[in-house]
């Protein structure tokens, strides 16, 4: 069998860590290959080897048939392998063209760079494979799906034939992911291979054709995905059998805990984000804010959290008005915030793990006492949250955040928010980029917080976890309530329709 892409018996160790062990995938010429596992499997180490960011300690790389060493990136561009990182790596002040040549520019004489000749290479690639860039926009200026094609663009450009996505949808809308979804399968139809980098079964199931599963740095099998259930290749990813179902009793509210009253919040354009938007939160339930990414939520959510003032209307927790109150005020009051963004909102990369888990709370005891740090308290409380989150890294809590997966710096957050026993649970997109495994998990978190009688309030893009966690979902079009509707009488047509702004009136008509 002719394989495009073969690493054999891969073997990568870092300190106190054992990355990839005995890891084998092979590529088909034309075929869409998914990589399976959980967060921290071994996944992106494994990719990166193969595109030279790291050396195997052992195992072999192939490429068409011929032994290769890959010593850096630049090999990997000359094999004709190239990847798309999770988190892009653009010039924001500079052109859609301008990044695709980055590295590789044409020059005109002796001087100067031939953008013109580029920009043309650049609208033609976009049309081959229906990618629709504009070569001339700024990639401050264009959305987050549009940055992802110009890095596929990137590799294009570079005549990459093997192309690596690593957790290609984490940031994207449903809508993008469809788009991404067809430009996966023309790549394909036009003679390059795929390795998709994923954790998100779903996924698997519409474009993959062949998945390999790896588990804690070991190879567990390769399966054919039309034949293969997402049930039976979850059991394999986490080792365990994975409900897709959040089980949860009908919930008992209480007291109201939040109150949003007519809040109108600007954004940084200065413009309306949030018109005159009202919602009440009591204790002992959960309500999801359904939308279409970019309506207001984010602004909801910082003006909630004293990130963002507010131009008019009210904020009000347990009946007082917290509107005025600064962002730790606001923490100290029982809020609690699981924020979208982790690297940048939740977490200080280049801390530990016990140090990014009493962040709100150094100066307090028993983390403090006279002005002075308690590193015995902080190393506890540190250890208390890996172990009830099970959050995964080389040297516990003395490991550097910047060192963990996605997934665990994830765990990381929820468990300190948790921890924190806030009367208010802000939970924003909590399970973006994570396997089933810990979805599950998060979700069991977020429904005993509820059970305990706290308010839970869940952003999410995902409309099934809206669907699946919350007792009402509120809808936010534009900025604007659309309407709240009950979890049990309502599903993802009709919540699709109102968070394209049609009210339920109009709906049901």
């Amino acid at each position: 069998m002719d394989y495009v892409v073969e690493m054999v018996g891969i073997r990568k160790e870092f300190p106190g860590i054992v990355a990839n062990d005995d890891i084998t995938i092979q590529l088909k010429k034309g075929e869409i290959h998914a990589l399976l596992g959980e967060n921290g499997a071994g996944k992106s180490t494994l990719m990166s080897i193969l595109f030279g960011m790291y050396q195997p300690d052992r195992g072999t790389i192939k490429v068409r048939g011929s032994e290769v060493r890959i010593g850096n990136p630049n090999v990997a561009n000359k094999l004709g392998i190239g990847m798309v990182h999770q988190h892009f790596k653009l010039v924001e002040a500079f052109t859609v063209t301008e990044n695709i040549i980055l590295g590789s520019e044409t020059r005109k004489w002796f001087f100067g760079l031939d953008t013109q000749t580029a920009a043309k290479r650049v609208e033609a690639l976009s049309k081959q494979y229906g990618l629709n860039v504009d070569p001339h926009a700024k990639i401050e200026d264009i959305s987050v799906g549009m940055q992802q094609r110009v890095e596929i663009l990137k590799m294009l450009y570079r005549n990459a034939e093997v192309l690596i996505f690593d957790e290609p949808t984490a940031v994207l809308t449903p809508q993008e992911i469809d788009e991404l979804q067809k430009i996966m399968k023309n790549l394909v139809n036009e003679g390059k291979s795929i390795i998709l980098i994923t954790h998100k079964l779903k996924e698997i199931k519409a474009v993959a054709d062949r998945c390999t599963v790896i588990r804690r740095g070991k190879t567990i099998g390769t399966v054919d995905v039309a034949d293969t259930s997402r049930e039976v290749m979850a059991e394999m990813m986490v080792g365990r059998s994975v409900s897709f179902k959040v089980d949860k009793q009908e919930s008992k509210p209480g007291d109201i805990v939040l109150e949003v009253q007519s809040l109108t919040v600007q954004n940084s354009k200065k413009t309306d984000a949030l018109k005159s938007f009202s919602l009440t939160l009591r204790a002992g339930e959960i309500v999801g804010l359904a939308g279409v990414d970019g309506n207001g939520q984010t602004e909801l959510i910082e003006a909630i959290t004293g990130l963002r003032q507010a131009a008019g209307g009210s904020v009000k927790l347990n009946g007082k008005d917290i509107s005025g109150l600064s962002v730790r005020k606001r923490n100290e009051s029982g809020i609690g915030h699981i924020p979208e963004d982790r690297q940048k909102r939740g977490l200080v990369l280049d801390y530990t793990v016990e140090e990014n888990l009493i962040l709100q709370v150094y100066n307090k005891p028993p983390f403090a006492k006279r002005g002075l740090l308690q590193p015995s308290a902080i190393r506890e409380n540190a250890d208390h949250i890996i172990q009830s989150f099970d959050v995964r890294s080389g040297s516990g809590a003395r490991s550097v955040v910047r060192s963990m997966s996605g997934g665990n710096q994830q765990k990381a957050i929820i468990g300190r928010e948790v921890e924190r026993d806030p009367d208010l649970l802000i939970a924003v997109q909590p399970t973006r980029g994570l396997d089933v495994g810990s979805i599950e998990y998060i979700h069991r978190r977020l429904i005993e917080q509820r059970d305990k009688g706290k308010a839970v309030l869940l952003v999410s893009l995902e409309l099934d976890e809206v669907l699946n966690l919350s007792d009402q979902i509120a809808v936010i079009n534009n900025g604007e309530l659309v309407g709240i509707v009950k979890s049990s009488e309502t599903n993802e047509r009709e919540l699709g329709l109102m968070m394209a702004g049609v009210h339920q009136e109009e709906g049901s008509a």
